[in-house]
């Protein structure tokens, strides 16, 4: 389902009422559609299915050829996320890191920054996001293990409540080889490298 940008326009014509102001006014007058259209981006993963960006994995055997899988971790750090926080909608961003351990199947790296953009493309908790793009990756290559972290800054932290503007939250979301704290130190380590 796409975002009914109609509807959203005219609730935002009543919140802005609402709240004491004149959406008719000049710097206004297109305020509701710009945020239509703002949420039509920020929501456009509500329904996508996130494991459709892992469609061309690659089978690979085990074994001593041309196309073995490597027996380490394939990582893919700095990618940039934005979402919206479920709990003030207000935005949140930052960046995902995140690493596998390949079973039978590899994927090309330009498909893990798509699963964190269709998973992060709607209402969101930092917490669940890490969550179900482990779930993703770990499911949809059947990886023998899979980290993720998030370091992201929110809204609602930098700019309501006690305002720190600084404050960055970070969460890690780990399943199989990678689920031990021991086991992915390494890779914890080659997140904050040579930076």
């Amino acid at each position: 389902m796409a975002v009914d940008r109609a509807r959203v326009a005219a609730l935002v014509r009543e919140l802005l009422e609402a709240i004491g102001e004149n959406p008719d006014r000049p710097g206004l007058r297109q305020t509701p559609e710009r945020v239509a259209d703002a949420y039509g981006e920020f929501f456009a993963g509500v329904d996508a299915d996130p494991a459709a960006a892992l469609y061309r994995t690659i089978s690979i055997s085990r074994g001593p050829a041309p196309d073995t899988l490597p027996s380490g971790a394939v990582m893919l750090r700095d990618i940039d996320f934005r979402s919206v926080c479920e709990h003030h909608l207000l935005p949140f961003r930052g960046r995902a890191h995140l690493a596998y351990l390949p079973g039978e199947k590899v994927v090309g790296l330009g498909a893990l920054p798509r699963v964190v953009e269709v998973l992060s493309a709607r209402p969101q908790v930092q917490e669940r996001l890490g969550e179900q793009i482990a779930d993703t990756i770990a499911d949809g290559l059947d990886a023998r293990g899979v980290l993720v972290v998030l370091d992201a800054v929110h809204g609602c932290v930098t700019s309501r409540g006690e305002r720190q503007p600084d404050a960055s939250t970070v969460t890690i979301a780990a399943r199989g080889e990678l689920a031990e704290p021991a086991a992915r130190a390494e890779l914890i380590a080659l997140i904050g490298a040579n930076r």
